[in-house]
C-alpha cells in the first residue's frame, strides 16, 4: 500500500507541474538601443516546476524577480540553467549579476550556475568570477551567511547544431544560424516531454531556413525582428550591417507563414521608433494572416 500511495502523490505531483505546460515569461525584449522599458534579451522557457534562461541582458535579474510573483519557477534560488545564444554584449552584460545575485540572497542557489553557450563561453563566466574574486571570497569568509557552491558555473560549450540538454522536463536542441560575421551564433529549440508543447527562441539571425526548418508547427515562435520602414531610412552601411545580422519584418512574415506558429512573438524588436507595436503590424502587412504580438517585458504566454 505504501508503494502505491507514493505512486499516487508522485503521479500527482506530476500532474500539477504540468497542468498548464510549458509557459514562455519575456523577461527582457531590448536592443543595444537602450530603451529604459526594455531590460537586455532574456526569455525564459517554464516547464515542469523549472526556468531556462535564454540570454542574460542587463536587468534580466530583476525582472525576473519581479515575475517571480506569480510565477515561482523565477525565485532566485531557482535560476540554475541558462543558455547564450552568442556572445554579443548585450546578450551577456547581465551573466555576472546572473551568476552572483542569485547566490548571495538569503534562501538564494546553493549550487552552480549551468551555462551551455558557443565557444568563447567558459572563457567569459570564468573571467567574471575572477573579476569578482575580493567580493566572493569576503562573503564566504566573512561574517555574511554564504554557502559556497553558488557563485560557481559549470559551463558547456557547443560549436554545432544538435541536441545539447535534456532532463526530465524538456529536451533542448541548438540551431546554427546566420548572425552576422559572428562564427557561433544559435536559437534554441524547447520540446516539454510531457505535453509535447514546444517553444523557439531564433537568438539574434538573419533569415535563416535553418529556422523555418526547426520551427515548423512550433507552437510559440519567439523571434527577433527589425522593422522594414525604420531601415529604409537609415544611411547605405547601416542597412547592410542590419541586413546581414537581422531579420526584416517582411522576411518575419515569410518564416511565420512557412512554420504557422501557434503564437509568433517578436522580441528584441529594433524599430528606432516608439511604436514598437506596429512591427506586428508591419508583419501581417507583409503577408502573415496568423497570430503575431510584439512582446514586451514580462509578458506571459502559454
Amino acid at each position: 500500500m505504501k508503494k502505491i500511495a507514493i505512486i499516487i502523490i508522485t503521479f500527482l505531483f506530476a500532474q500539477t507541474a504540468f497542468a498548464d505546460g510549458l509557459k514562455v515569461v519575456m523577461l527582457g525584449t531590448g536592443t543595444p538601443l537602450m530603451n529604459p522599458e526594455r531590460s537586455g534579451p532574456g526569455v525564459a522557457i517554464i516547464s515542469g516546476g523549472k526556468s531556462y534562461i535564454v540570454d542574460s541582458g542587463a536587468g534580466i535579474v530583476r525582472r525576473a524577480m519581479e515575475a517571480s510573483k506569480t510565477i515561482p519557477e523565477l525565485q532566485m534560488g531557482k535560476l540554475e540553467t541558462v543558455f547564450l545564444t552568442h556572445l554579443h554584449s548585450d546578450h551577456t552584460t547581465g551573466l555576472s549579476n546572473m551568476i552572483l545575485a542569485p547566490w548571495v540572497l538569503k534562501n538564494g542557489r546553493s549550487k552552480p550556475l549551468t551555462l551551455f553557450g558557443p565557444p568563447g563561453t567558459k572563457h567569459m563566466a570564468d573571467n567574471i568570477i575572477n573579476a569578482y574574486a575580493e567580493d566572493i571570497d569576503l562573503r564566504i569568509n566573512g561574517s555574511q551567511p554564504a554557502n559556497t557552491e553558488g557563485y560557481k558555473v559549470n559551463t558547456t560549450e557547443f560549436s554545432k547544431s544538435g541536441i545539447i540538454f535534456e532532463d526530465n522536463n524538456i529536451t533542448v536542441e541548438a540551431i546554427k544560424v546566420p548572425h552576422g560575421s559572428w562564427e557561433h551564433a544559435y536559437g534554441y529549440k524547447f520540446t516539454e516531454k510531457q505535453t509535447g508543447k514546444t517553444a523557439l527562441v531564433s537568438g539574434d539571425t538573419a533569415y535563416s531556413e535553418a529556422i523555418i526548418k526547426a520551427a515548423k508547427g512550433i507552437d510559440i515562435l519567439i523571434h527577433e525582428a527589425i522593422s522594414d520602414k525604420a531601415l529604409s531610412k537609415q544611411s547605405k552601411e547601416w542597412q547592410i550591417y542590419h541586413r546581414s545580422f537581422h531579420t526584416l519584418t517582411s522576411e518575419i512574415a515569410e518564416i511565420g507563414t512557412k512554420t504557422k506558429p501557434r503564437i509568433l512573438l517578436l522580441y528584441h524588436q529594433l524599430y528606432w521608433d516608439e511604436e514598437d507595436n506596429s512591427l506586428a503590424e508591419e508583419v501581417s502587412d507583409a503577408g502573415y494572416i496568423g497570430h503575431v504580438v510584439s512582446a514586451n517585458d514580462l509578458d506571459i504566454f502559454e
